[in-house]
């Protein structure tokens, strides 16, 4: 198992800012990530494959 990513790393991956993500897990929406302790971590490969499995043309 690869490092896991903490919203950082995800926001830098997929170019959106951290607060983005905040609000994307808000909804529902979003790579799926994980609480450990007070942090949401994010295994690198769902979130890849979150990525890939969006429809083209949604941004």
């Amino acid at each position: 198992m690869s490092k896991l990513w903490g919203m950082k790393e995800v926001a830098d991956f997929l170019g959106v800012p951290v607060n983005t993500l905040y609000q994307w897990r808000s909804k529902n929406y979003g790579p799926p990530g994980k609480r450990v302790g007070k942090y949401v971590r994010f295994v690198p490969d769902q979130v890849k494959a979150w990525f890939e499995s969006l429809p083209d043309g949604i941004a």
